[in-house]
């Protein structure tokens, strides 16, 4: 560990918290009783804490030390403003995994997923995920310059006819012409709370984590609707380099308010009038790198002064930049009612769900079953409560929009046998 880590992780009343949830790679069965090894990243042979994962192959949240939150609030600074931790998970019948530097940013919920492999698919050896530097911290290679609207041909290019949230993202973790590079399939809304996590801080406002997060979204979508890779020949949707595209790590923590912003916009994207395709939206740090799109740097100190999401847009985009909606969601088995399902809804939208929550709760044997009679009543209300619970959402026991394309992702993982990737 550097020591200006060391001395920054170690300091007086400063801490995050973190919580570890642990899967299976085959059918997304939560790991109970799961062994969690927490260390400093520099010393990983003393073990901070020791914890076991639930039936829903959940630990406990801890407390652990981290740098003063205003490291993350302002980049004149030389110290490392989270600190990290290795987490060495091992379970009866898995291979063991390690993740390498994993981040905790003071004041603030780490979400950290596990992927174990069971030991018949592969070789009794222990899976490393190594977390490089974050972004705006580390050194990594600049934007190269994109129009922000791609031109299309009118013969030979694949482009789709309308906006479409894919249910996957195919992530090239490289250069486009790095063939040895692994490609990873990764559902679309943990792609864009990996991004974020990676790009920016979750210390700052709302309304620059917001901001962020739609210009993430929308060079996300202008990928996915403009097939850019795979008309050049590439199998991929997007690549992992900040110099292409953005930064995604395999593996790394999330932060909790990025990913409940995230579960409730994830359709949105921004337009401009008369143009169909999502706009590439450049952004960079705006401190060591500059660029003609958002300063992230710069979003923050909008943030600090009061601006919402889309007045930090328009402020460096233009006032012509709103905020869309794609016109349909990939891989859900039916769409959100239109408003929220609370106690005393009913109809086929609530036997739905209802039958969705009891094959999730096979899965996941906290959630009590329920009768899927079409009628929201208190059962109803308190597995969805329970599920919100397990997923990090709000647990209000009310199916929201968040709540109904989460129990919907969950659904679909738990009901294929195996994911692609």
């Amino acid at each position: 560990m550097p020591n200006n880590q060391l001395t920054a992780a170690q300091g007086p009343g400063s801490a995050g918290t973190i919580k570890i949830s642990v899967v299976s790679s085959v059918g997304s069965v939560p790991v109970e009783n799961a062994t969690v090894n927490i260390s400093y990243t520099g010393d990983p042979d003393a073990p901070l804490t020791v914890l076991t994962t639930d039936s829903s192959g959940q630990t406990p949240t801890v407390e652990l030390p981290a740098p003063p939150a205003e490291l993350s609030l302002q980049p004149e600074n030389d110290i490392q403003p989270y600190s990290e931790y290795n987490i060495e998970v091992t379970a009866e019948g898995y291979e063991p995994v390690l993740v390498s530097g994993s981040e905790i940013l003071a004041g603030e919920l780490s979400l950290q997923p596990i992927r174990m492999n069971p030991v018949e698919i592969g070789p009794d050896t222990e899976s490393v995920v190594t977390i490089p530097a974050h972004t705006l911290f580390g050194d990594y290679p600049p934007k190269i310059p994109e129009d922000e609207i791609k031109p299309v041909a009118e013969t030979g290019e694949i482009v789709l006819s309308r906006v479409v949230i894919p249910e996957y993202i195919i992530v090239h973790d490289g250069v486009p012409g790095d063939s040895t590079a692994a490609n990873y399939w990764v559902r679309y809304k943990d792609y864009i709370k990996n991004v974020a996590s990676c790009e920016i801080y979750s210390t700052w406002p709302e309304a620059a984590i917001y901001a962020n997060i739609l210009v993430i979204m929308s060079v996300t979508l202008n990928r996915v609707y403009t097939e850019w890779y795979r008309n050049q020949g590439y199998n991929f949707t997007i690549t992992s380099s900040t110099a292409y595209d953005q930064k995604w790590i395999y593996g790394r923590n999330i932060f909790d308010n990025i990913d409940v912003l995230v579960d409730t916009v994830f359709a949105n994207y921004l337009s401009r009038p008369g143009v169909q395709q999502p706009i590439f939206t450049s952004y960079c740090d705006g401190q060591r790198v500059t660029c003609p799109g958002l300063s992230q740097w710069g979003s923050k100190y909008l943030a600090d002064q009061g601006y919402s999401a889309i007045e930090i847009i328009r402020y460096y985009y233009g006032n012509d930049m709103y905020i869309n909606t794609a016109d349909a969601i990939s891989g859900v088995p039916s769409s959100y009612p239109g408003y929220a399902l609370d106690i005393g809804a009913s109809g086929e939208k609530v036997r739905q769900l209802q039958t969705q929550l009891n094959r999730i709760a096979r899965n996941y044997p906290a959630i009590p079953t329920v009768t899927p009679d079409g009628i929201y009543g208190p059962a109803t209300a308190e597995a969805v409560r329970v599920f919100q619970g397990i997923f990090n959402l709000p647990p209000t026991g009310v199916t929201d929009y968040a709540t109904w394309y989460e129990i919907s992702d969950i659904y679909v993982g738990v009901t294929r046998i195996a994911e692609p990737g």
